[in-house]
């Protein structure tokens, strides 16, 4: 055997997934490029997800979950928590005793919330003060245009919808920085430093109300909101408003291969289980999506991962078959749809070229994630990695290995430590992400198929 027949059989060769795919391929690619950007265009926030969701499985004959509603092979069922996370599933022609096949993403993203006492005026400057939520770099959110989203629970107990700066002829919000002319000092600051967390105050307006007293551009301000939604200051208290880049999803590049906007961390995951599933009609194992909340803080809360919802909802359906739902767990299997860390040749020295995923290879499979020894990793067993491995092979997925970054470098978590603990067998896996946690994060349209893919053939192992 020759040098070249002894690589080939013995030696792994990556390539590049437009070497790989067809015509066909390509065209389905970009059918579902387009239904993902129309979702992540609506969906801003995991309430906005989660509407979305439900509604598009009410259309598809998805039931919500009852009290003594049966679970027969072939039905459809979800539970919408609390309007902030949602699970569905299609009941699989095999007893819950023998496990479900579970595709698990999160639909928050790191953002700006809205303090509770939000609206002040500082030298006839309106603003609204805000707290960030998940990891951030400050210094990235300054100068742009940004969107306020959110509800509003009203003293009368009506709820309100604000989306305000996403349509083309609604004004924008902006958080200002300071001019490169005055930013000596700032400039030497790390640049962790070089915009607080409290100098994060976006700018409502200017024109204050005309007579005297005090105050008056943030009375202007808030004479606008009750006009438009009927709010009054008080009602702030019981909001749940986020700040959060306006703008559409984008393509990207000359050659269109790559999509921008915000939120693909981890929505590019969850419309992947989302469509993937809504395509499963007769599965062997129940196929259930998770869409959960609250990930960027640890998967707190009464709708993260760690909440007792999906115990809930499994518990109901294992009833509805007389099924032990620890014998159901104990016999399931989930990928954590999660994303990965693109490999970035600006800043090569941060990952292992090796081992670290890269824009156009497919869904970035991790056996682990975590930081600096593992740290907050389920590190997948041999057999889970396995499993992973065939499946994803029959169904002639696009796949690639990952890790996130060098081991002393830093790292990140996801939901697969959480359903690991409800002792089922959980590998990590989703899209490689170039700027991730910015404003504007890049996506592979290659991957992102081949992320649906890869869930589809999970749902149906």
């Amino acid at each position: 055997m020759t040098n070249d027949e002894l690589k080939e059989s013995l030696l792994m060769s990556s390539k590049n997934g437009y070497t790989r795919i067809s015509a066909e391929d390509r065209q389905e690619m970009e059918a579902y490029c387009q239904r993902y950007t129309a979702f992540i265009d609506s969906c801003k926030t995991e309430r906005e997800a989660t509407a979305w969701a439900s509604a598009e499985a009410e259309r598809r004959g998805f039931r919500p979950l009852s009290a003594g509603m049966e679970a027969k092979p072939g039905d459809k069922i979800y539970l919408n928590n609390r309007g902030k996370s949602i699970i569905l599933a299609v009941v699989g022609t095999r007893s819950l005793a023998d496990g479900a096949n579970i595709c698990a993403a999160h639909v928050d993203s790191p953002r700006m919330d809205l303090k509770p006492n939000p609206l002040y005026e500082d030298t006839e400057i309106a603003y609204f003060k805000t707290h960030y939520y998940g990891g951030i770099k400050k210094y990235q959110w300054p100068t742009i245009a940004l969107a306020l989203h959110g509800v509003v629970y009203r003293k009368d107990g009506s709820v309100v919808t604000v989306t305000i700066g996403e349509d083309a002829d609604d004004p924008i919000l902006v958080i200002s920085d300071l001019l490169v002319h005055l930013a000596g000092d700032q400039m030497q600051k790390p640049l962790a430093k070089g915009i607080e967390g409290e100098q994060l105050n976006v700018i409502l307006g200017t024109e204050p109300l005309q007579g005297e007293g005090s105050d008056l551009v943030k009375l202007n301000i808030m004479k606008l909101l009750n006009e438009k939604y009927g709010l009054i200051e008080a009602d702030f208290l019981s909001a749940e408003l986020t700040i959060v880049p306006a703008g559409r999803c984008r393509e990207v590049g000359l050659d269109r291969s790559l999509l921008g906007a915000y939120g693909h961390d981890d929505r590019v995951c969850a419309y992947a289980e989302l469509d993937a599933l809504f395509a499963v009609e007769h599965p062997e194992k129940t196929a259930v999506c998770i869409l959960a909340d609250k990930e960027e803080i640890g998967s707190v809360g009464i709708s993260g991962m760690q909440s007792q919802a999906f115990e809930y909802f499994m518990g109901a359906l294992c009833d509805a078959q007389g099924v032990n739902l620890r014998d159901c767990f104990a016999h399931s299997f989930c990928l954590s749809a999660d994303v990965s860390n693109a490999f970035d040749p600006n800043f090569a020295e941060t990952c292992d070229r090796r081992n670290n995923s890269m824009l156009n290879y497919g869904v970035a499979i991790c056996k682990y994630t975590g930081s600096r020894g593992k740290g907050g990793a389920s590190d997948a067993s041999a057999e889970a990695m396995g499993h992973v491995r065939t499946t994803l092979d029959n169904a002639g997925v696009i796949w690639q290995i990952a890790t996130l970054g060098k081991v002393d470098q830093g790292g990140g978590g996801t939901v697969a430590a959480y359903m690991a603990n409800r002792n089922i067998v959980t590998v990590d896996a989703g899209v490689p992400v170039l700027c991730m946690h910015a404003p504007m994060e890049l996506v592979s349209k290659l991957d992102c198929y081949e992320t649906m893919l890869a869930c589809k053939a999970i749902y149906q192992a």
